[in-house]
């Protein structure tokens, strides 16, 4: 089979402004970068037509470090469902360079179900990320420049909490010392980088509604904190409108194609480990108000983002799934049985029928939310007919659907199968009202720990001193009512990445917590969790090159 970037050239691309017209966008609207990326204005958004639209969320089981396929799933559902007669729309994040460059490579799908122009998509794309970056890192600016201007007088402020961002996995920024060289330099002080995706502004930019909920969010991030010990945010420093102004492009919803000229809205992208890793309110409405049926996905397992996609996207926006596809591999049912990372390729039954704990607890947590669920099989060459038949009768038991996602080899015609259970069960089974996890009325330690015991399995959660100081000051300054974005590994329920399968009777401790003000969210950071990645041994980077002017590697 071709690799992923030689099956992408292969596909003859249609005209952006075609793509727009098979779902009746308006062209002469359009802002096109290119002949096969564009812009939709916000402003095309239709209430009444979201109202009717069925959006789908995909998730999935625990990955492994490779992953468990779930934008390819996403992307080969909405294939089927055009292939079925359906008119369908996949939404979907924007990859980050750092991954990128790093361990895992690209994010626009895999096979012959991947959004086009990858190239573009997986790299700079419509600059999206820069303009978050430059957004971020201009706050920053002004705020150091804010300080020296004050220094010596008791304007000057006692602690900055903003830091700065880049796009790179960098392990060197996570703490700096900035403006040394004396005093024409600036002032001296400890800081350090997170990663664009982990920015306080990429959080906004997927949360906000218009231009004028974003200027509001950015007026109110938590910079630092004055000499009397109250809060110093944007609207302090002046500059919201100059910050949006760097957004004001990046703030409109991308319009892309897949592999079958289907179209795709690509827009934001924080991660779903230390931020609530779901795609843009904007784009998932722009979707649904030109698609029958949305197809979106949420970052990593299920307990990581299906439950920040229903207690913060989904309670701050409104929208509501009426069906929650989750994703499994034989490879990572095996890696939750205890098979050895490397030998989960093989055939093994019986480490497949004990990683079905696995699976089966995502299950039970999508449907405390009051949600539909059918598990997608995502299918690899190495599978065995006995290890798809354990999954296939394990979800029959437990009354779930059950189908066989094929679209990396087979593109649409491989993903029609799961298309189909997915819309027969939403016609029979009517969508109810989702369940959320907590209240906004419910204390923050109390929605921390309904998130952790209920969705995770913790026997209990524990709190360091730091973190239940700033519950309090949360407390004292009415945001106690903002919903918690948990910042744990990905790879287990808890806060121990090599804790596969279920973890159990296990303490959850929270070491800090973060103030979003802007995004309206409460981070609570569990165990080490970084908001700046490493790089491994041998990046991804080492297999990109520009060969005859053609990109290689990317993957």
């Amino acid at each position: 089979m071709q690799t992923d970037i030689e099956i992408a050239r292969s596909v003859s691309l249609e005209p952006i402004f075609k793509i727009a017209e098979k779902i009746d966008i308006p062209t002469d609207e359009l802002i096109p970068y290119g002949k096969y990326m564009a812009k939709v204005p916000l402003e095309l958004k239709s209430e009444e037509r979201i109202k009717r639209s069925k959006l789908i969320l995909v998730t999935s089981i625990t990955p492994t470090k490779a992953g468990i396929g779930k934008t390819t799933v996403s992307i080969g559902l909405s294939l089927g469902l055009a292939k079925i007669g359906k008119k369908a729309i996949v939404a979907l994040r924007e990859p980050s360079l750092g991954p990128c460059f790093g361990m895992k490579g690209g994010a626009a799908g895999g096979g012959y179900a991947q959004v086009l122009p990858m190239e573009n998509i997986n790299l700079h794309f419509t600059g999206d990320f820069h303009a978050v970056t430059s957004a971020h890192n201009m706050i920053a600016a002004l705020l150091d420049n804010y300080n020296y201007q004050n220094r010596g007088t008791d304007k000057m402020l006692k602690e900055v909490v903003w830091k700065r961002v880049l796009d790179v996995n960098d392990r060197n920024l996570r703490n700096v010392v900035t403006g040394l060289g004396g005093n024409g330099n600036g002032l001296t002080r400890e800081s350090g980088f997170d990663i664009t995706p982990a920015s306080e502004i990429m959080a906004i930019l997927c949360l906000t509604e218009d231009i004028q909920d974003l200027k509001r969010r950015i007026e109110n991030i938590l910079l630092g904190y004055k000499a009397d010990g109250s809060s110093f945010t944007v609207k302090d420093l002046g500059v919201a409108g100059a910050i949006a102004v760097l957004l004001k492009d990046a703030i409109n919803p991308n319009l892309v194609q897949t592999t079958e000229n289907t179209p795709a809205f690509i827009h934001g992208g924080p991660f779903a480990n230390i931020a609530h890793g779901c795609n843009s309110v904007i784009a998932t409405k722009m979707a649904m108000s030109y698609g029958d049926y949305v197809v979106t996905e949420a970052g990593f397992g299920a307990d990581l983002g299906a439950e920040k996609f229903f207690d913060i996207k989904c309670r701050k926006s409104g929208i509501s799934p009426k069906l929650t596809v989750v994703v499994a591999t034989s490879q990572g049912l095996k890696m939750h049985g205890g098979v050895s990372v490397d030998r989960i390729k093989e055939e093994n039954v019986t480490g497949v029928i004990r990683g079905l704990e696995n699976l089966e607890k995502h299950i039970e947590n999508i449907k405390s939310y009051g949600q539909n669920v059918v598990v997608a099989f995502n299918k690899y060459n190495t599978d065995t007919e006995s290890e798809i038949a354990t999954v296939k009768e394990f979800c029959q038991r437990t009354g779930v659907g059950f189908a066989i996602n094929n679209a990396f080899t087979e593109g649409g015609e491989g993903a029609k199968e799961l298309a189909e259970l997915v819309v027969k069960t939403i016609e029979e089974n009517p969508s109810r009202e989702l369940k959320l996890a907590y209240s906004d009325e419910e204390s923050i330690q109390d929605k921390i720990k309904k998130v952790a015991m209920g969705i995770y399995g913790a026997a209990s959660v524990s709190f360091s001193n730091e973190a239940l100081k700033k519950i309090k000051e949360l407390d004292n300054i009415g945001m106690s009512c903002f919903p918690v974005c948990i910042a744990k590994t990905q790879y287990s329920f808890s806060s121990d990445p090599k804790a596969f399968g279920v973890s159990k009777n296990f303490d959850f401790k929270i070491n800090d917590i973060l103030i979003n003000r802007g995004a309206e969210f409460i981070v609570a950071v569990a165990s080490d969790s970084m908001r700046m990645p490493g790089l491994p041994k041998i990046p991804q980077a080492t297999k990109i090159d520009l060969i005859n002017g053609q990109i290689e590697g990317l993957s």
